[in-house]
């Protein structure tokens, strides 16, 4: 249980870290600028355009209660469908974004904090695609999953259940094995190895290095924390969208 409570509050431990380096606040602010403006480009465009096509279905000067009700649970509809376009396309698409820059703050923090230099002998360039090709093992893990999950939640009655504990269950996992994926993998450890660790109860690792946190309960701590942090912005952004 102690194990568990470290891990959650991992999260808050990092916004102190952050603003005692500020070159980590750098690191992560281009990706997010870059990610913001291009989803927030999409989430735009595309529900403007999906609520254009509403009213030319249903114009305004249509009376009636029931139209007003189609019209209203159409706006609800596109807007859920818009956010739901800009996730999936965030989860291809901004961890390759993110993967360079994120790998840059791991290697920073490890170098400066904790004195640890691991050499692989890479140009800046070939880690920076070692990072990508990462992110890109990780996707097709992620939809291997994800996209069963969605099709079993067209089962009557059991579907939505067994998808809404199954997913969540994978989700932390997913951002358990996200954030731990860096330090791993400049430590050269294979994709099967990183799901070993991440699952695994045990607190030593395949690879000698005391800074990385495993034993199942801290990373899936720190993923439900970091999951709790991604409900916010949706949060307000059905808020805001809906109002």
């Amino acid at each position: 249980m102690n194990d568990f409570i470290h891990g959650f509050f991992y999260p808050l431990r990092c916004v102190k870290l952050f603003f005692s380096h500020p070159k980590l606040i750098l690191y992560s602010i281009v990706p997010m600028v870059i990610n913001l403006i291009i989803y927030g480009t999409i989430f735009f465009y595309v529900y403007d355009w999906l609520t254009g096509k509403t009213s030319d279905l249903l114009p305004y000067g249509t009376e009636g209660i029931l139209i007003e009700f189609i019209r209203y649970f159409i706006k609800i509809f596109s807007f859920l469908l818009v956010l739901l376009i800009c996730y999936f396309a965030f989860v291809i698409f901004g961890g390759i974004i993110s993967a360079p820059f994120n790998e840059k703050i791991s290697k920073y923090i490890e170098e400066k904090i904790y004195n640890i230099k691991i050499e692989n002998n890479l140009s800046v360039l070939k880690d920076a695609l070692m990072s990508v090709k990462q992110e890109l093992k990780k996707l097709l893990f992620y939809f291997s999953i994800i996209i069963p999950l969605l099709l079993i939640d067209f089962i009557p009655m059991i579907g939505s259940v067994i998808t809404l504990v199954f997913g969540s269950l994978f989700s932390f996992f997913y951002n358990a094995l996200d954030y731990m994926d860096y330090p791993l993998t400049r430590r050269m450890a294979g994709f099967r190895s990183k799901l070993k660790i991440i699952a695994s109860k045990k607190k030593s690792l395949p690879v000698d290095d005391p800074t990385i946190n495993t034993g199942f309960p801290i990373p899936l701590a720190f993923a439900v924390a970091v999951s709790l942090c991604f409900t916010i912005p949706i949060a307000i952004a059905l808020t805001s969208g809906l109002s």
